[in-house]
């Protein structure tokens, strides 16, 4: 099936019963996580579709000003500073449609994932925080909480009913792990249901990791 925007579309079986909305990282694509799909190894009884976005192009500066698909701009090589309020919040609001798409497509909002890796696991978690219908979880791989000094006035009424997955290498060079411990830390002082898990990687993904993600769907998810 198609959506009406720049996405990639696939499910595991007929009528799906929930939906994972998955963002990409800084310079990749709307293809770039669709070989997990197997890996997950979710059961036949649980079909999911999956809806992979495209970044917007736009330039990063610590790339030189490169253009590339990003979900927002990068200042600092700290990438929790000088952040890109502006380009964080538009990014957010793709992700925002995204989900009501789906609702409209017969999807409740219950049973919609926000999950992404590095810059789109930012994104995800910062919609999925401020989304005003109760979302059925939120996956972070190898990322971190954005824009944290706003999220007391801007945090759903929700947010306590919705569960995270927390994914990162202890070796990241790029999104350090203490980024993510905090990110962890802040989320269970809230009082939010938070999985985290370290693995033994830099700022990639591995197939024990993506492993992990199935077992909590299969949990946040029941058929």
């Amino acid at each position: 099936m198609q959506t009406t925007r720049d996405t990639l579309v696939i499910e595991t079986g007929n009528n799906p019963v929930a939906c994972i909305i998955w963002a990409h990282g800084l310079g990749a694509d709307k293809h770039d996580f669709e070989s997990i799909i197997p890996m997950l190894d979710l059961p036949a009884s649980l079909p999911v579709r999956f809806v992979f976005p495209n970044a917007p192009i736009r330039p990063i500066t610590v790339n030189g000003g490169m253009k590339m698909r990003g979900w927002y701009d990068i200042r600092s090589m700290s990438i929790n500073e000088e952040e890109d309020a502006e380009g964080i919040r538009d990014s957010a609001m793709i992700l925002s449609g995204l989900v009501d798409e789906q609702v409209s497509l017969g999807i409740s909002a219950s049973r919609i994932i926000l999950a992404g890796f590095s810059q789109g696991g930012a994104i995800a978690l910062h919609q999925g925080l401020r989304h005003q219908q109760r979302l059925a979880g939120i996956i972070i791989l190898s990322s971190y909480l954005p824009l944290k000094n706003t999220l007391d006035t801007e945090i759903s009424d929700h947010f306590t009913e919705v569960p995270v997955f927390i994914g990162h290498g202890n070796q990241d060079p790029v999104v350090p792990v203490e980024l993510g411990l905090f990110t962890r830390d802040l989320l269970l002082k809230l009082g939010m249901n938070v999985q985290f898990k370290m693995y033994p990687m830099g700022h990639s993904v591995s197939a024990e990791e993506i492993l992990d993600v199935g077992h909590w769907l299969e949990q946040v998810l029941p058929k």
